[in-house]
């Protein structure tokens, strides 16, 4: 079964060799990447990557400020998308937690019967009061995380989706397909949860704008939940919101991108049965010199680039600012708010 891996990178180069060794774990065969504007050595070690066969990596196609949706578009024509049997589209951020078995896909999709479309639903990872940048796996330092079934004031949480190479596909989406227009009854794709449910109607068919790209939570992780790290570190997050992210340029993290993911209410671990096998493949990429020095050059700029902004009294500031920054999103603490005054 050959499966592709889609991503989009800016400045991501210190977490590369971690996101890469955990998929091809779970089964992922070939990887595209695009890139963009990177200033943290990201391309230069993903061309290395790629004359080694290792991943195929191409310049982001995008002429304005689309670059993930330019991107898919793009990823279509390619020939490592188009002879995969399936494609999952995630971010470097993203993990997918497969519980059951070894944690593979394939075994993801036969408890699921085998769908045209697994859409996996998210798990925010808290920063955790954690500082300092680590150069170690992002999964062995983060387990703090919400309510599976509940995240901020929403019990519909966002999703991203395996699908098959035959899913009736009018274009993909950054966190789902979209199925052709006309697509008759009979050939329906057959769409689950990360329990094997078939989805709801509404969200297939994204008949319902506010809900196309999430579902109710409750129920959907009997089989897998995609492990979000979006703060990571602090000092990651200040290098995160210096350099924007792939969708729109000169995007700001402010506070309440990061109140919202720091909710460190439950204890989760589960991933971290994959840690041994993890560092045992992340040493196997990193044991040609080159990639090595390549990463550790990455390591070093992403480091420099903190050093940069911290000297700057704007980033004191905002570094003060989310140190002590409450670990509640706006809508949740006004509901919190409500349910006192009742």
């Amino acid at each position: 079964m050959r499966i592709t891996a889609v991503t989009c990178v800016k400045n991501e180069g210190p977490f590369l060799i971690e996101w890469i060794a955990f998929n091809r774990l779970i089964g992922v065969t070939d990887f595209l990447f695009y890139s963009n504007d990177c200033t943290d050595g990201t391309d230069t070690l993903l061309d290395a990557l790629a004359a080694r066969g290792i991943v195929q990596h191409l310049p982001n196609p995008a002429q304005g400020r689309a670059y993930q949706m330019e991107a898919l578009k793009d990823a279509r024509k390619q020939k490592v998308v188009r002879q995969a049997d399936w494609v999952w589209v995630a971010d470097v951020d993203e993990f997918l937690n497969i519980h059951g078995g070894k944690g593979t896909i394939p075994e993801l999709i036969a408890a699921c019967k085998n769908p045209h479309a697994i859409s996996v639903t998210f798990q925010f990872f808290a920063n955790q009061g954690i500082e300092a940048f680590e150069d170690r796996p992002v999964i062995g330092q983060f387990t703090k995380t919400h309510n599976p079934d509940i995240w901020t004031d929403q019990t519909a949480i966002e999703v991203k989706t395996l699908f098959r190479k035959d899913f009736p596909m009018a274009y993909i989406g950054a966190h789902r397909p979209f199925i052709k227009k006309d697509v008759a009854k009979e050939d329906r794709p057959v769409w689950t949860d990360g329990s094997g449910r078939e989805v709801q109607w509404k969200f297939r068919a994204a008949a319902n704008k506010n809900r196309i790209r999430k579902f109710p939570a409750q129920g959907a992780r009997d089989f897998a939940t995609l492990n979000h790290y979006a703060l990571r570190s602090l000092d990651s997050y200040m290098v995160k919101n210096d350099r924007g992210d792939v969708n729109r340029e000169n995007r700001a993290f402010d506070d309440l991108y990061w109140r919202e993911r720091n909710d460190a209410g439950w204890h989760e671990t589960s991933i971290q049965r994959l840690l041994p096998r993890l560092k045992k493949e992340m040493k196997a990429l990193l044991a040609e010199p080159e990639i090595a020095k390549l990463h550790a050059k990455t390591v070093a700029l992403h480091i420099a680039k903190r050093d940069e902004l911290l000297a700057q009294p704007e980033y004191q500031e905002m570094r003060s600012q989310l140190l002590t920054a409450s670990a509640i999103g706006e809508k949740e603490q006004a509901l919190l708010e409500l349910l006192e005054l009742t």
